[in-house]
């Protein structure tokens, strides 16, 4: 019974949790902290702090010290103060969706939050947490702020940051007032490439009657950025003269095929990770190369294309395949 309890994953902890902070799902931003939401307690500090008062006021009644009184009731008038600046110092605040870059897996996946703060008066030493990751800001007056928290990614698939907990001990570490939050976000992760992966496979055409396209030197296609073992003579040395990005030539034919990456065509013996690792090594490098390239994934297909939109909506179908969380 008490590991039930004691557990931070325990059912009843959780249950208390959900019931004392009004944790239930996952709640749209943005979200503004009003007063039934912000909680305050003494810190460590501030409980040490309350113990030396009563030795105070007990060695000021025992010794009849008039500067004594004078003096613990100061104290203490500035302790109870300290509550009233740190719980104003969390009311109204609004918190408000920022991006989150998809991530590969094993790279930290960085949630971004807005924080908004429309009173005349600053917010100062703000924290947020979630798990190990903290964030600290301070808040200016009428001003919007961003806070950046960091999750580790162990699998592929969406990645929800959970509670997230707003809090601060301004302004003397005394109190601590908090609230607890569980923001509507999520981020993509992306399943980790194989890190030797064998060269690209070329497929066959995509239909009947379908130009196929490859590098050559007949047309002129356009440029990409270069890359170290691109050849000197199809560098755009023209538009670096100018001032500009090294880029490379790109150039099209008539003659050769598509890049097919195909989940079929893979050994037999590779399981599903090691599959989608493969295929994402392969994504990247047929993005690198500039070529058009086509992703066939059992029933899920991508089109042959090119460019960042298309590299980001095959490594999606990638980290969603067979995934319990495969919303899009």
């Amino acid at each position: 019974m008490p590991g039930l309890l004691a557990s931070p994953g325990g059912p009843l902890r959780t249950a208390l949790e959900r019931w004392l902070f009004r944790i239930g799902r996952a709640e749209a931003l943005p979200i503004r902290l009003p007063q039934r939401r912000i909680f305050v307690l003494p810190t460590p500090a501030g409980l040490a702090f309350a113990a030396t008062l009563l030795v105070m006021l007990i060695a000021s009644i025992n010794y009849e010290l008039s500067l004594g009184f004078a003096l613990t009731f100061l104290l203490g008038g500035i302790a109870v103060t300290s509550i009233v600046h740190a719980f104003r110092n969390l009311l109204n605040l609004q918190i408000h969706a920022g991006r989150c870059e998809p991530v590969f897996c094993g790279e930290p996946a960085r949630f971004l939050l807005q924080l908004g703060n429309d009173r005349d008066t600053p917010r100062p030493a703000l924290q947020l947490a979630a798990g190990t990751s903290r964030a600290r800001i301070d808040l200016p007056a009428g001003e919007v702020a961003e806070a950046a928290l960091e999750l580790p990614t162990s699998r592929r698939g969406w990645l929800r940051p959970g509670r997230i907990t707003v809090e601060t001990r301004y302004p003397l570490g005394l109190i601590r007032a908090w609230s607890v939050l569980v923001p509507d976000l999520r981020c993509l992760v992306y399943p980790a490439p194989e890190a030797d992966p064998p060269p690209l496979p070329s497929g066959s055409n995509i239909g009947p009657g379908t130009r196929r396209h490859q590098h050559g030197d007949e047309d002129f296609a356009g440029l990409r950025e270069h890359q170290r073992a691109d050849s000197p003579r199809h560098v755009a040395w023209k538009a670096f003269a100018r001032g500009g990005p090294l880029l490379t030539k790109q150039f099209a034919g008539s003659a050769g095929s598509d890049i097919v990456l195909d989940w079929a065509e893979l050994p037999a013996g590779m399981d599903d990770e090691a599959r989608l690792a493969r295929l994402s090594a392969w994504l990247i490098a047929a993005h690198a190369s500039g070529q058009p390239f086509a992703l066939r994934l059992g029933d899920a297909q991508l089109p042959r294309g090119t460019g960042a939109r298309h590299l980001h909506e095959g490594l999606m179908l990638l980290a969603l395949h067979r995934s319990p969380d495969d919303e899009r």
